[in-house]
């Protein structure tokens, strides 16, 4: 199983589950939160068995410290992030630091982190194997390098940032200096980079992509939705039956995968 919890820049978290294995992937979120949409959908907070961040960004773990101290759960980031990450204490033998390109395993899902293009301290996105599926993460980043689509290709399932639609940033409200940075290397993916991933991932046989990550100013679900739609359906995919689209709620969980 597979879903986003809920996505965009007022915070992110997702889960991934596989047989006994549940993992927990950032958690930008408050933990009361967290707890109560989690156990909407099945899922006891006291069976996580692990926490992975991609970076220490507030939107991306607002409730990782509050959760790791009530459930015991262990933190994986690499060190950059641990050590730029303000969440208040965490019990030594819970913070795991880990290589932005060391495979590592928690249960029966192997992990895969993989270095990103954005201005935090070593962010990286991740890759799962469970069993004979491969599911990715991968957002936050200003550009998409062949070293992140190596991690993703043959993604049975991504969730895969399009964050803002060019046109809408720039003329948009945002100053000059966060609408460059955005755009720039180490910001975010656009809505028309997200689509040409997107063909690439349909080429390497991806069945479903969770478009993820919005701007809430400078992006609306239909119109990434779309961008992303016309590209596929140009290289002769049909959405539902080829490929699967979709767009991460903001404040819902989306369906499992």
């Amino acid at each position: 199983m597979f879903c986003s919890v809920v996505s965009g820049s007022s915070g992110n978290a997702s889960i991934i589950k596989n047989k006994n294995t549940i993992i927990l992937i950032d958690c930008g979120l408050s933990g009361k939160k967290l707890i109560s949409m989690l156990k909407n959908i099945g899922i006891d907070a006291n069976n996580i068995n692990a926490m992975l961040i991609t970076h220490e960004h507030a939107d991306h773990i607002t409730g990782a410290g509050v959760i790791s101290r009530r459930f015991n759960i262990p933190i994986y980031a690499t060190a950059g992030t641990h050590k730029n990450m303000n969440i208040g204490p965490i019990q030594d033998e819970n913070i795991r630091i880990i290589n932005n390109c060391t495979a590592f395993e928690i249960g029966d899902i192997i992990v895969n982190p993989f270095p990103v293009s954005h201005d935090a301290k070593d962010p990286v996105g991740y890759s799962f194997l469970c069993g004979q599926k491969k599911y990715s993460v991968a957002t936050d980043t200003g550009v998409m390098t062949e070293v992140i689509f190596s991690a993703i290709k043959g993604s049975d399932a991504i969730i895969l940032e399009a964050n803002h639609d060019v046109e809408m940033l720039m003329h948009g409200e945002y100053p000059y200096q966060l609408k460059r940075r955005i755009l720039g290397k180490y910001g975010h993916m656009s809505n028309d980079i997200t689509a040409e991933t997107a063909v690439h991932l349909l080429e390497s046989n991806t069945k479903h992509i969770m478009l993820s990550h919005l701007s809430d100013k400078n992006n609306a679900p239909n119109i990434a939705y779309k961008t992303v739609e016309a590209a596929l359906t140009k290289n002769g995919a049909k959405i539902g039956s080829d490929i699967g689209l979709c767009v991460a709620g903001r404040y819902e969980v989306t369906e499992f995968i």
